[in-house]
């Protein structure tokens, strides 16, 4: 039976708790540093939210109010507030959560997970995660034409930038994690190293000809600077482009393309572009860097009833087996 000390106390060694385990997925696991990172986060919003929790108080219980104040948190967005989550980011927050729970189940700290007798959220598939071409075009007229400092080297790094993730179908880890020495322009070719894929596995990606173009637009301007360091994406003063870097570009974006969107659905768009041009998952598999086609096959899901039009109008009498 465990020493009773004080909340302060407790917590402090909850954080420690959590901190080995993230250690052990780094250096045991070896799992990639966005990983690593969403572990952080989910926990760091579990304290924020409970902040006096002890390891003896992780019950269903407690985790049902957690959700609670996840669910009726108020939020700043703008000029206004939002409230509420989607199911989606429930089922986030759980599964990176119920990783470290079953870790201290393991290590003895809980006698079980305490998420095994709780309901996993349903999770809907329905909501469109992809951008149409219309919003594309406008996200990509507001890169050209009111980009970062008005200069021609944001332009064309910037329109480089989302080229990469809409044509690579690239997490924006992935897509930070970039050098130069990645790019083969002359096979058209595209390499993600496996320390900066969540899967932990390289992968080499095709280019098409619009990214090809930007990639040596954003490219030919660069060297009209003195930028030495070897990541692909960089600022004007040479330094890498940094996460909260891309993050204030897209708030930008957002507002002046009038579009809202997030980053990932990029990678959506790529996903489920490609599946409507091809219908092969296994080679989107691929493409992702997935471990599971099952993964893959999510994005079947996704896919509008408008892509599947053409080819229910071919089945008639004639064309039956």
């Amino acid at each position: 039976m465990r020493n009773a000390t004080s909340p302060h106390h407790r917590t402090t060694d909850l954080a420690r708790l959590h901190e080995a385990f993230v250690n052990e997925q780094r250096y045991a696991a070896r799992s990639a540093p966005a990983t690593l990172a969403a572990y952080r986060t989910s926990f760091q919003l579990f304290m924020k939210l409970l902040p006096h929790v002890t390891v003896d108080q992780l019950t269903p219980e407690t985790l049902t109010e957690f959700f609670r104040r996840l669910e009726t948190r108020r939020r700043p967005v703008g000029n206004g507030e939002r409230v509420g989550v989607m199911a989606s980011t429930v089922a986030t927050h759980r599964g990176k959560l119920g990783r470290f729970f079953s870790w201290l189940a393991a290590q003895g700290h809980l006698t079980e997970n305490p998420f095994t007798a709780m309901p996993y959220p349903r999770v809907e598939y329905e909501g469109r995660e992809y951008l149409g071409k219309a919003e594309i075009d406008r996200i990509f007229a507001a890169l050209v034409l009111a980009a970062s400092g008005h200069t021609r080297f944001h332009r064309r790094r910037n329109v480089a930038l989302f080229a990469t993730l809409l044509y690579a179908g690239l997490r924006r880890g992935e897509l930070l994690g970039l050098r130069l020495g990645d790019l083969n322009l002359e096979r058209r070719e595209l390499s993600v190293r496996a320390e900066t894929s969540k899967s932990r596995t390289g992968r080499v990606v095709p280019m098409n000809a619009a990214l090809s173009q930007a990639l040596e637009d954003y490219l030919a301007e660069r060297r009209t600077l003195p930028l030495m360091h070897p990541q692909l994406f960089v600022t004007e003063t040479g330094s890498p482009l940094t996460l909260p870097g891309l993050i204030q570009l897209t708030h930008r974006i957002n507002e002046r393309s009038g579009v809202r969107f997030h980053l990932h659905q990029f990678r959506h768009t790529f996903a489920v572009n490609f599946l409507h041009q091809s219908g092969d998952v296994a080679k989107l598999k691929q493409l992702l860097g997935h471990r599971d086609i099952r993964m893959t096959s999510g994005y079947l899901r996704r896919l509008p009833t408008t892509a599947m039009r053409s080819n229910v109008e071919a089945l008639t009498l004639d064309t039956l087996l």
